[in-house]
């Protein structure tokens, strides 16, 4: 797949970018090798500075930043602020407390002295989605540089601009070359170079079919990975919720981004006893939504991210009506330019029809129907995926019942979706494994090494 830049607003190609070629890649991958070796000995107070002013840099260009993801994927010009302000943040965070989470921990063992230290891997490969083109770099570049790796990083075709923006916000930062590395790679030059010694650990946010591939191939050299893949995250509606606010949360869950969020509330699980009342209200509501060019400040929905993502979506509502799905809102494609996809709300999807288990990667949203509080559990979990999911009533306790039977690695009460750097991201079957972000993220590519002095021995 070419790395192009194209307005999915308006359907210009803006930009062509050449992919690197073998040779080029692997000077890439010996210069890391290289340079690992200098940045893994330097203080953490020396790669905090360098990590801080990325930071600081990615909030002192933060219009440009903006307005370049805006073009290159669709995502609103606010919503896209809003991304380069939490990926300063996350850098920000790790440069703060790496030192802190890494710090040599004492065991307690009656038997000698005990403890544990951290040590980075070393080359590490990341390939990252087009969904969120700096927060994805962000989660990742913030712990594993602070502790001490150095990457090479394979962003998606469709953000190529981004992915040169963001790799020179870290090198007007100081990173040393050879430290970050933004590579425009075939797939199966990427797979060339998991199969190399030299890399030592493999991180992915894409879909379940590239998990698969990239999963076996890591697993076939022994190294380490982990995965964010897929999610269709339950929205479960109790009958005590507050209306108004969980359809205010139902409009922001499946809309934001432009329905274009692994982490976003997908299935609408409403037990039966507020149906009548929540249906007709997220639909109207869900009306009201303003389609058009992402950079008008006044727009709440903008395109999805390429054509083909529209058709794609396009063909899965119509698998699913074909099976028996009714559509109370949207489901065609608006307008003749650009690729944009009306609101769409499905209802009467049964276990059945190939819909019930899919991801709806877009402004689609499906509705079911549950008797009582354990069918609306039985049913967010009757998915092949994971990730997150939200809870909504007016009583927290039960809510946060109801979020413990959840089979998600993350879940919400009373709010679609959060993403801070102190908690961990992360879901379970089919959604990936591995954390990201908080002290949970910055240990999956470091050696925790025992170093352990038996009594008597000292």
């Amino acid at each position: 797949m070419p790395y192009r830049s194209v307005n999915p607003a308006t359907g210009e190609v803006l930009k062509n970018f050449p992919e690197h070629t073998d040779e080029q890649m692997w000077s890439a991958l010996a210069k890391a090798d290289k340079a690992f070796r200098a940045w893994a000995v330097r203080p953490f107070s020396e790669r905090s500075k360098i990590i801080g002013r990325a930071a600081q840099i990615l909030l002192e260009k933060k219009e440009e930043l903006a307005r370049l993801a805006t073009l290159e994927m669709g995502k609103r010009i606010a919503e896209s602020r809003g991304e380069v302000e939490l990926s300063a943040s996350i850098l920000q965070y790790f440069a703060d407390k790496a030192e802190v989470f890494l710090a040599p921990k004492k065991l307690d063992s009656g038997s000698g002295d005990a403890r544990l230290e951290y040590s980075p891997f070393g080359v590490l490969l990341s390939i990252q989605p087009w969904n969120y083109p700096y927060y994805q770099l962000a989660r990742f570049v913030g712990p594993h540089l602070m502790s001490g790796n150095v990457m090479l990083l394979k962003h998606a075709p469709g953000v190529p601009q981004c992915a040169v923006a963001f790799e020179q916000v870290l090198r007007e930062a100081g990173v040393p070359e050879g430290v970050y590395t933004n590579l425009f790679l075939t797939n199966d030059q990427a797979g060339a170079l998991i199969d190399d010694p030299r890399v030592k650990g493999i991180a992915l946010t894409g879909s379940e079919r590239a998990g698969e591939a990239l999963a076996s191939r890591a697993g076939k050299n022994l190294k380490k990975s982990t995965m964010e893949l897929g999610g269709s995250d339950a929205f479960v509606v109790l009958d005590d919720a507050d209306l108004d606010h969980t359809v205010e949360m139902a409009i922001l869950g499946r809309f934001g981004n432009n329905g274009q969020t692994c982490i976003g509330a997908k299935r609408f699980i409403v037990v039966k006893s507020m149906l009548d009342k929540f249906l007709p209200r997220f639909v109207a509501a869900a009306k009201k939504l303003k389609l058009g060019n992402p950079l008008d400040e006044t727009v709440t929905l903008g395109p999805l991210s390429s054509d083909a993502a529209l058709q794609l979506i396009l063909k899965q509502i119509q698998e699913a009506t074909s099976h028996g799905a009714q559509i109370a809102l949207g489901g065609r494609r608006a307008g003749d330019v650009g690729a944009f996809l009306e609101p769409t709300i499905l209802t009467n999807v049964t276990s059945d029809n190939p819909a019930y288990k899919q991801e709806f990667f877009g402004p689609a949203a499906l509705v079911f129907t549950a008797k009582d509080e354990d069918e609306a559990i039985a049913i967010a979990n009757d998915s092949p995926f994971g990730l997150g999911g939200s809870v909504y009533s007016s009583n927290i306790e039960r809510a946060k019942r109801v979020a413990s039977r959840m089979e998600t690695g993350m879940v919400f009460i009373n709010y679609p979706d959060v993403s801070l750097p102190e908690l961990p991201f992360g879901g379970v079957k089919r959604s990936g494994y591995g954390k990201e972000l908080s002290s949970l993220g910055i240990e999956e590519f470091v050696n925790r090494k025992l170093i352990f002095v038996p009594n008597g021995h000292s």
